[in-house]
């Protein structure tokens, strides 16, 4: 056979073990040593050219079993426009947070959080504020986006762990995202599996709620001992920073639109446009000393500084470094790092899902797990190993999904047992890991690398160990229905 540029190309074959093993062990490696060579740096190029190779190096085994080079570029294409839709949201993100500083949204969020907070409970309560958020909009970026923000300017201010917060955000806004019927990764957990998906969402409480209940007491132990004074930073935020309740509207927006189920990106778009033109009312000087330009018409200059905010990103200069710190944020070019990330590593887990190196690994797997236990465990280091190699979510949760569908229903396994862990698994693990585009929306949004914050996403971590741990002893192992 030949692709279309003409060259010969052998009969396809299916890979061999080693064949699937190399690309991922290249990839362990070279990431091993760009963190090592690099350390927090590692995210801002070495890591995307570590994915690239190892995408290169995939390619090559794909095209000795005999694919064609064209099918492999439409496999690399098709991989990355996967990831367009995360692209855009990111970047709505970057604008939100310029725009949200800018009109005194973020500053009012902290200024009200540090007067009804205290650290002695902090982690332990944004983790639940952020559950029933995440439970209403059934979406976790969304809730990064929004709440965690604020949720990091409160700790920022009460000299908290960001790490442990965002940690407390991630595992809050994740059981919302599962918990939730509003959810996109719930609905594609259950029509994967064939489930319903009430039942899924029944039958994921299960290990949901006791999953964040361990959490929300680890975060507890977690606080901060003796009593924080936060007089001295409300006084300064008093002094120079935007505080007012009508401040909150862009972020009641936010929430509506959630509601309504538009789209994420168009819904946190939106809410930037909304803070930019909070901005002008609430904060109309700032907006002014970000366009810098005085010899345009007043009005030009307030679009000239809204439009900065949202392309760039507000630099505070309220003259106390504080303020100015906590302020100084956003934008969508404040994204372009992170965008460049998830491209190559969708390109990488393009190339090796196309080239059925994935599938070539969990074979064995399926193969050897007779008890549920084991099961189980395979379709949680399935999904696991999915969301490290093919960097998206969404395929962590379909392809595992479709390789265990047939042993489940061959060995009378219910299909919402599936989906369930499936949900427990893909679903949850995907923001800890670094490249994945879970891993750093979260770490672009919050602020914290995805290394730090992974070690607390308690109820991330917690929840796919409580499902393989419930399978193992019996419970809710569940049977399909006969007739």
């Amino acid at each position: 056979m030949s692709d279309e540029s003409g060259v010969s190309n052998p009969p396809v074959k299916t890979p061999s073990l080693l064949d699937a093993l190399v690309p991922v062990v290249a990839l362990l490696c070279l990431l091993s040593l760009s963190y090592y060579l690099f350390r927090d740096d590692a995210s801002y190029g070495p890591n995307q050219i570590a994915l690239l190779f190892c995408a290169l190096i995939a390619m090559a085994v794909a095209y000795k079993n005999g694919m064609a080079i064209d099918g492999i570029r439409q496999a690399v294409v098709g991989g990355v426009s996967t990831g367009l839709a995360a692209i855009l949201i990111l970047l709505a993100v970057g604008a939100l947070i310029g725009a949200w500083a800018m009109s005194g949204t973020i500053s009012t969020m902290v200024y009200y959080g540090l007067k009804v907070l205290s650290p002695s409970y902090f982690y332990a309560t944004a983790a639940i504020i952020c559950g029933i958020v995440g439970f209403t909009v059934g979406s976790s970026w969304t809730v990064a986006g929004t709440i965690g923000i604020g949720m990091m300017g409160i700790a920022h201010s009460m000299q908290l762990s960001p790490a442990i917060t965002a940690g407390a955000v991630i595992s809050g806004a994740y059981f919302g995202d599962k918990a939730s019927p509003l959810s996109d990764t719930a609905n594609l957990a259950s029509a994967a599996a064939g489930a319903n998906l009430f039942d899924h969402i029944r039958e994921s409480l299960w290990t949901s709620v006791p999953s964040l209940m361990l959490a929300v007491a680890l975060f507890a132990l977690l606080g901060e001992p003796g009593n924080f004074d936060a007089s001295p930073v409300l006084a300064t935020m008093r002094a120079h920073a935007t505080v007012s309740l009508w401040t909150l509207l862009p972020l009641a927006v936010v929430v509506m639109l959630a509601l309504l189920r538009f789209p994420p990106f168009v819904t946190i778009f939106i809410g930037a446009l909304v803070g930019g033109g909070q901005a002008v009312i609430t904060a109309p000087d700032s907006v002014l000393a970000l366009a810098g330009d005085s010899d345009i018409p007043t009005v030009l200059a307030y679009v000239k500084g809204v439009w900065a905010a949202i392309a760039t990103g507000f630099t505070a200069d309220s003259g106390n470094a504080r303020v100015d710190e906590l302020l100084s944020r956003g934008g969508m070019a404040s994204m372009l790092n992170t965008v460049w990330l998830i491209i190559t590593a969708l390109a990488f887990g393009a190339v090796v899902e196309h080239a059925g190196l994935l599938q070539r690994l969990v074979g064995p797997l399926i193969a050897r797990a007779r008890s549920a236990g084991a099961l189980v465990s395979s379709v949680v280091a399935t999904s696991f190993g999915t969301n490290v190699l093919a960097s998206d979510q969404y395929i962590a949760i379909v392809l595992p999904a479709r390789l265990f569908r047939p042993t489940f229903e061959k060995r009378g396994y219910a299909p919402v047992m599936l989906s369930r862990v499936v949900g427990d698994s893909a679903t949850v693990t995907s923001p800890l890991i670094p490249w994945n585009s879970c891993g750093a929306y979260m770490a672009a949004a919050l602020g914290s690398s995805t290394i730090a914050f992974a070690p607390f996403c308690f109820f991330n971590l917690l929840n796919p160990l409580l499902t393989v741990l419930f399978s193992f002893i019996g419970f809710r192992v569940l049977r399909a229905s006969r007739g």
